[in-house]
């Protein structure tokens, strides 16, 4: 009698093959995405992945609110508090009052954030034609249609609860 367990057969629908599970195979791909980035923006800027993403939602959309920002960057409303204290410190945004919700106030990138900003566009883009370089144009709008549709899927099936590491 053998006490190790047999292996299951190729074809079992019982096995969970992590390599091959499609949840955990985005959480990869998104790590090495971030893992990457964060480098860039650590070495060139001195700011972390929450901060990165902190200056581009602002960069993008202008004054927004804290929450604002946690719901366009899906990161826990405790990461963006520190993301966005650090940057203030750094003199890369300010606050202003809400004069309608003086329980929170809208977040902006100062001059200093707007040129912070002004160089990581080119860094991001380029980091993106890099990674995707190769692929036809084709297959990368196929892909773009299939996260968008996996991305609404994913919101629909968490409730509404958004964080995400990378």
């Amino acid at each position: 009698m053998s006490t190790q367990p047999e292996p299951p057969s190729p074809g079992d629908e019982t096995t969970l093959r992590l390599e091959q599970f499609l949840p955990y195979r985005l959480n990869v791909v998104g790590f090495f995405a971030s893992r990457a980035l964060g480098r860039i923006y650590s070495e060139r800027f001195g700011i972390g992945i929450p901060e990165w993403r902190v200056i581009a939602q602002l960069g993008e959309f202008g004054k927004l609110t804290s929450r604002d920002i946690g719901e366009l960057s899906q990161m826990h409303k405790t990461k963006v508090s520190r993301a966005v204290s650090e940057l203030e410190k750094r003199g890369l945004t300010s606050r202003s009052e809400n004069r309608e919700d003086r329980r929170e106030a809208f977040i902006s990138l100062t001059p200093r954030g707007s040129r912070t900003y002004a160089e990581i566009v080119p860094l991001a883009l380029a980091f993106q034609a890099r990674w995707t370089e190769g692929l036809p144009a084709d297959e990368l709008r196929v892909f773009e249609r299939v996260l968008s549709v996996l991305t609404e899927r994913g919101r629909h099936l968490a409730g509404g609860y958004h964080e995400s590491e990378g």
